[in-house]
């Protein structure tokens, strides 16, 4: 590749390295199951929630691809992805809300115990949920293992979203410095005709 056409696109599409796209996929996955277990299936907050999941993978992934020619389309679909995933907390809390479940604070045990296991794989969160239940701990009026499930699911949410924002942070800094496709493509007009 040339080096005027090096400095034209942008290095994209290594989102599969992204500790936060790793994170979406699981909560997607977990999310699926979560709404066949524990949300009847003629519920609209099935199809939300599971859109909501597949919305944040989605969007990490079409915006790392998208950002050779445009970081403003990146930074949008980063966005998207997060406040998809947010959508998503939310219904998770609505869930322990709605069935008097208790909803874990950073001084749970549990809570704490599931920030030691920086799970990131569905065998990590199925050994952790077994591990949950046996601890006799109070889950209010919900069953036991929905209750872990939506809470567990909600921290992987609140860490990916936390990525998320750092990342938005980041594609909005590498703008300031380096600016938009056009402008890219302008600069290296400009080279051309000057060494003509």
């Amino acid at each position: 590749m040339s080096d005027d056409r090096s400095s034209l696109l942008q290095p994209s599409g290594g989102y599969r390295k992204l500790r936060a796209f790793t994170l979406a996929q699981l909560c997607y996955d977990i999310t699926v199951r979560f709404v066949e277990l524990y949300i009847p299936k003629n519920s609209r907050t099935t199809d939300q929630m599971v859109q909501a999941a597949r919305s944040g993978v989605q969007n990490i992934a079409e915006g790392s691809c998208a950002s050779a020619t445009s970081s403003r389309t990146e930074l949008k679909l980063t966005g998207v992805a997060r406040a998809s995933l947010e959508e998503l907390r939310l219904d998770y809390e609505d869930f322990l809300r709605q069935h008097e479940a208790v909803q874990w604070t950073k001084d749970h045990p549990l809570y704490q115990e599931c920030v030691k296991c920086k799970i990131s794989t569905m065998e990590q969160f199925r050994e952790f949920i077994l591990w949950a239940l046996s601890q006799n701990t109070d889950h209010g009026k919900c069953a036991a293992q929905a209750a872990i499930v939506a809470n567990g699911a909600l921290m992987l949410i609140n860490i990916t979203n936390y990525l998320l924002d750092k990342l938005l942070r980041k594609q909005a800094e590498n703008f300031e410095q380096n600016g938009g496709f056009s402008e890219r493509m302008m600069q290296v007009r400009l080279k051309k005709r000057r060494k003509e």
